[in-house]
């Protein structure tokens, strides 16, 4: 088993990137394996963030949107915004930690408009 490569923030060499650099790049890693590891080191004795790194030059272009996709993506962002209670649309990402809208998750509260 070999040990990858480790580069402390700010020194990977160029050829280098994360998954959010190739993305803004509109590339992804495309199944290559992870080439080398980026270390950010943090204070008071806390294990440092890693980063996995890619090559650019085996990075594959980012899949175009299909208008399946479109559709799909459409139906989970309202379902995201669908009050479980009330049957309406929130308007807003629901919370997770409230289960429901504003006005079903504090019925008693009146919102100050």
């Amino acid at each position: 088993m070999s040990t990858l490569p480790r580069f402390r923030w700010h020194l990977a060499p160029d050829g280098l990137a994360t998954r959010r650099q190739l993305r803004a790049r509109n590339l992804r890693p495309g199944g290559q394996d992870v080439a080398a590891q980026l270390e950010r080191p943090r204070k008071r004795g806390r294990p440092p963030l890693v980063a996995y790194l890619y090559r650019v030059d085996l990075a594959k272009p980012v899949r175009p949107m299909t208008p399946g996709r479109w559709r799909a993506h459409a139906a989970m962002m309202r379902a995201r915004r669908t009050c479980p209670e009330c049957g309406r649309d929130a308007g807003y990402v629901i919370p997770t930690s409230l289960g429901s809208c504003v006005p079903c998750a504090y019925p008693d509260e009146q919102c100050a408009a």
